[in-house]
């Protein structure tokens, strides 16, 4: 664990905001402002390819041994989901479940339960059987060009949840399609931060903690002192690091941000960015960045993605069924983000 500058004075606003993307100077009216000065106790740890930190009020008893034992959750979860280790269980799934059935730890089960619902509610926008997709795309984007029409005809006939059988009595897994994968990692920083709240309160019965992992994905637990609303987390403009587009206040919810960013392929004049539609093969265009607040960081980051692949219309259809839903979407020919599903006590966009 990094323990370097583990206790720090801060307001709650500037911790919150360097989560994603650095500190808004705030220019609001003084009763949206947070006042109080206040320590924080800073934890972090590198895991699942980015950095996950707990940040905890100063003062709690054994928040350095609490912080610890929560990031040791991470470090199982990351042996457990990752597709870049042999030995972890997914690796296994991905290579054994195409010839037969494979039972899984029942927390995976419940985890690939998530994301086929998910999957049928996006109407196939969100799929984490994109293994291969992704694997084409990785390999064309470094040579800076992209998947042939076979590659990606290929791909794309490895690719759909459908395909995959999952049996709730053995809690097992079974593919119907030879070269199928599946990639937890449109999901995985979100469950890792719902694991890692469950443990500060079943273990150390805290109430208050912020829980990020890589800046993007972020899970609150209760509020920060002084502030009845929530822990405030600034959203960063996709390209413009100066730049907030909103303020949120999160209560015992997740939020998740998928965004358009430098890691881009040009063809044919356009500016092909990484996050696929499963359903095309084609990277999704059209939406600079989407921000989802959930009941979960898992549902959070899955929704993050799939919105970001359905667009503004679909996304909002999709709140509107789901009151426990909300989603901060901008679009690429926009200066200014919609919102949905949340309220004036939730989210405060932020001037361009």
């Amino acid at each position: 664990m990094n323990r370097r500058d583990f206790l720090r004075s801060e307001r709650a606003w500037r911790t919150a905001g360097l989560l994603l993307g650095g500190v808004h100077e705030l220019n609001q009216p003084e009763s949206e402002q947070i006042q109080q000065e206040f320590a924080l106790l800073h934890a972090s740890r590198r895991a699942m390819g980015t950095d996950f930190e707990v940040l905890l009020p100063y003062g709690i008893p054994h928040a350095l041994a609490a912080a610890e034992s929560a990031l040791n959750e991470v470090d199982c979860l990351e042996q457990q989901l990752t597709v870049y280790r042999e030995t972890s269980e997914v690796s296994r799934l991905n290579r054994v479940a195409p010839h037969a059935p494979v039972p899984v730890e029942q927390r995976l089960y419940e985890l690939l339960v998530l994301a086929r619902s998910i999957t049928q509610e996006t109407l196939g926008a969100y799929d984490i059987t994109a293994g291969a997709l992704i694997k084409a795309w990785r390999q064309n984007r470094a040579g800076g060009r992209v998947p042939t029409g076979e590659e990606r005809t290929e791909a794309l006939s490895q690719v759909g949840m459908q395909h995959v059988i999952l049996t709730p009595e053995e809690h097992s897994v079974r593919y119907l399609k030879p070269g199928l994968e599946i990639d937890l990692g449109s999901i995985g920083k979100g469950y890792a931060l719902d694991r890692l709240a469950e443990v500060l309160g079943r273990d150390w019965n805290l109430t208050s903690a912020l829980l990020h992992g890589g800046h993007s994905s972020v899970y609150a637990m209760g509020t920060e002192p002084g502030n009845d609303r929530g822990w405030t987390i600034g959203i960063q403009h996709p390209w413009n690091s100066e730049r907030r587009l909103a303020l949120v206040w999160l209560r015992d919810r997740g939020l998740g941000t998928s965004a358009a960013t430098f890691q881009y392929v040009e063809y044919q004049g356009r500016k092909l960015g990484h996050i696929l539609d499963p359903r095309t093969g084609w990277p999704a265009e059209g939406i600079a960045s989407v921000t989802v607040v959930a009941p979960t960081a898992a549902w959070a980051d899955a929704l993050a993605t799939a919105f970001f692949i359905m667009g503004l219309e679909r996304t909002r259809e999709y709140c509107d069924r789901h009151p426990d839903i909300g989603a901060i979407v901008l679009p690429e020919s926009e200066p200014t983000p919609v919102v949905f599903g949340l309220g004036a006590d939730e989210v405060s966009v932020l001037p361009d």
